[in-house]
């Protein structure tokens, strides 16, 4: 077995599977898809930042999310290398449909812990959703240098998905946790069947 296949079977609750006309069509268009990824890992990284300001009293969020982040700018920092290696730039940053509609079912209100639950759920279906899109990338993309990367970045994806949803168990009750986690994996299944199949994003 992999190394990584432990952690995939615990992550691959998606609903979903990846419409397989993606990774043709993305391995034709990579200068846009490196951009569009470069980009995801700085929000994600942006996100995890703002976890920590909006919770700064809840120590093992501070603490775990601290080593994300600067997990994810190192990752931004690698795409970053795998664009100027091919002559690309960075260029313009794009809307992600995905993550816009994923976050509109984060509720908000006076449920300050119910609230951080839904974030921490939902940016570990994002990186459920970027490691599975990785797994695609790196068994079928052509280029051996870029499917070694997202080899790499694949297994990262994987532990983020695990912290994040042991972080939301920190602070909700586990029983709550999993039930709001299969709602959110049905709600992404939908946005995943409803959003066009593009050779330019990530998501």
């Amino acid at each position: 077995m992999e190394p990584s296949e432990s952690k995939e079977k615990t992550i691959l609750k998606l609903k979903l599977n990846t419409d397989p006309r993606w990774v043709d069509i993305a391995s034709k268009n990579i200068e846009d898809i490196l951009v569009d990824h470069a980009y995801c890992e700085q929000k994600a990284a942006s996100t995890g930042i703002s976890l920590i300001v909006k919770y700064p009293e809840k120590t093992r969020l501070v603490d775990e999310l601290t080593l994300l982040v600067a997990e994810e700018w190192a990752h931004f920092e690698r795409v970053l290398l795998e664009l100027r290696k091919r002559g690309f730039e960075l260029g313009p940053q794009r809307r992600d449909d995905y993550v816009v509609q994923l976050m509109t079912h984060v509720r908000r209100g006076d449920h300050r812990d119910r609230q951080l639950m839904d974030m921490l759920l939902v940016s570990a279906l994002i990186e459920a959703r970027s490691c599975e899109r990785f797994k695609l990338l790196w068994k079928h993309i052509p280029d051996p240098e870029l499917s070694k990367f997202y080899y790499e970045l694949m297994v990262s994806e994987a532990a983020h998905f695990v912290s994040y949803v042991d972080l939301a168990k920190e602070y909700r009750d586990p029983k709550e946790v999993d039930a709001r986690l299969q709602e959110l994996l049905k709600i992404e299944g939908e946005i995943i069947t409803n959003l066009p199949v593009r050779d330019d994003r990530m998501h």
